[in-house]
């Protein structure tokens, strides 16, 4: 089968991102193997997330209610990877949007860890939104905010908050500007303590976390974001960054195709240019050097998307504060080897929330 470009490119750069964050393997073989145009992607992933959907709902009515916090979460996740990167098609990666905040939101109540969609009030009279899920076992937990990289979405990151959950922290994934439901009216900013902050003030609105023990942990372009925040957001206790670059320009014109369309997409540049001149903006030169808390540094050697080199820079530069944990056989976010590294983050972050 000879498959476009966009298609091969999703599969070679992201496959393993796929099974780590929750699409069962046999239905990622079975669309990759079928599908060959990359227009024909959403619709065959959302025909997938229709298929778990379908069974959430049978099992809800049921009151098989672990069946369909699985079968939602299933279904959410599918329509994610529907849409990712499917900017050339905004209405089919807008309706696919909604079924994920509505899929997973429907999962939220039967999940092991429940949650909640939360309401941040954001800069200007608007609206960030989140994800709160707290540990059963633990009262008035810390806290630790999930950040979403360049196409994630806080959904994605599901997976990642049941690490901190079983360990009795609390995790609020978000979407920042420019991500998830927050990037049809905002463009990406390279500010992003901004909105950690405003994150940070609505936790301290809550009387069942502890919002003076809160955390960072953020993924590829979220990896970035959280340096950033750590930086100049003095509420921030201890963080962890992903395969986050230190200068997405250095990178830009390396970067798959696909992924510099989704850079236009959601920095709202006219075109490549623009982009490649917003995204100048976006590096931690004179920042990493400002974290004064503990920072880790997670990179694999073999990341086609972020150089190694970048993140061994972001730890370089922030000194004695930072631990580097480079694996030699790590690829982007070193989802092809989640188990080296996603329980033992959890651990670093619960040691230092602990202590802090």
């Amino acid at each position: 089968m000879a498959r476009d470009e966009f298609v091969q490119s999703a599969i070679d750069n992201w496959a393993p991102r796929f099974i780590a964050n929750g699409i069962d393997y046999n239905d990622f073989q079975r669309i990759t193997t079928a599908v060959e145009r990359w227009e024909d992607w959403c619709r065959a992933w959302s025909e997938c997330g229709a298929m778990h959907e379908r069974m959430a709902l049978k099992a809800e009515a049921e009151r098989h209610y672990t069946s369909a916090g699985e079968h939602y979460f299933r279904a959410a996740i599918s329509y994610h990877f529907g849409k990712y990167l499917f900017v050339r098609w905004p209405d089919q990666l807008r309706a696919a949007h909604e079924q994920v905040v509505r899929n997973y939101q429907r999962g939220l109540p039967y999940f092991a860890f429940p949650g909640e969609h939360v309401s941040i009030p954001y800069e200007n009279g608007g609206t960030m939104y989140g994800i709160l899920r707290k540990p059963w076992h633990t009262p008035k937990p810390p806290v630790v905010i999930l950040v979403p990289g360049l196409d994630s979405v806080k959904e994605e990151l599901h997976l990642y908050g049941d690490d901190f959950l079983r360990r009795g922290m609390a995790v609020l994934a978000i979407d920042g500007p420019g991500q998830g439901e927050m990037e049809f009216d905002h463009p990406l900013r390279p500010d992003y303590e901004v909105p950690i902050t405003y994150a940070i003030d609505y936790l301290e609105s809550r009387a069942d976390v502890d919002a003076s023990r809160v955390g960072l942990m953020g993924v590829s372009f979220g990896g970035q974001f959280v340096v950033r925040a750590a930086a100049f957001e003095p509420r921030v206790r201890a963080t962890i960054e992903n395969c986050g670059p230190y200068d997405q320009s250095e990178n830009f014109s390396k970067r798959p195709q696909i992924s510099r369309e989704t850079l236009v997409h959601r920095l709202k540049a006219a075109n490549e240019e623009d982009a490649f001149n917003k995204v100048q903006r976006f590096n931690l030169q004179g920042v990493a050097d400002r974290i004064t808390t503990p920072l880790l540094v997670i990179q694999g050697r073999r990341d086609r998307l972020v150089p190694a080199a970048q993140g061994e820079r972001i730890a370089a530069e922030a000194g004695s504060h930072a631990e580097l944990w480079l694996f030699e056989d790590g690829n982007h976010v070193c989802n092809n080897i989640p188990y080296k590294h996603r329980p033992q983050q959890a651990d670093w972050m619960q040691e230092k929330l602990e202590t802090s």
